[in-house]
């Protein structure tokens, strides 16, 4: 089964469960605005996308700004941080398939897990 952190005020987020849908996949939807990631969620989900938590942050979000993200001497940890306790700055969506993980930005590179 798939598991989209998904937004539903988000286009691209709405095109990528479309897509899973389309392709009659078992989805778990976990919206996640309502129900943000623990620090250890976030930290696999990191892993899975096999990226750092620099590039899961959304840092066109007024809150980057604010809370002075884009210092780079943060450790992954703070940002981390940052993402559970803001979760408007985590990137969506991010779609998990057992220990891999896509974000949806492409949508088509959701096409990696389903097709």
């Amino acid at each position: 089964m798939l598991t989209i952190y998904h937004n539903p005020r988000c286009s691209k987020s709405r095109e990528v469960l479309e897509l899973i849908n389309d392709y009659k996949q078992d989805v778990e939807v976990v919206e996640y605005l309502k129900t943000p990631p623990s620090a250890d969620e976030l930290k696999s989900i990191i892993s899975k996308l096999g990226i750092s938590a620099r590039q899961l942050l959304r840092s066109k979000e007024p809150e980057y700004l604010e809370l002075g993200l884009a210092d780079t001497t943060l450790s992954e940890a703070e940002l981390i941080a940052a993402m559970v306790a803001n979760p408007k700055l985590i990137e969506r969506p991010i779609v998990i398939d057992g220990d891999k993980a896509v974000i949806g930005r492409p949508t088509t590179n959701v096409l990696n897990l389903i097709a």
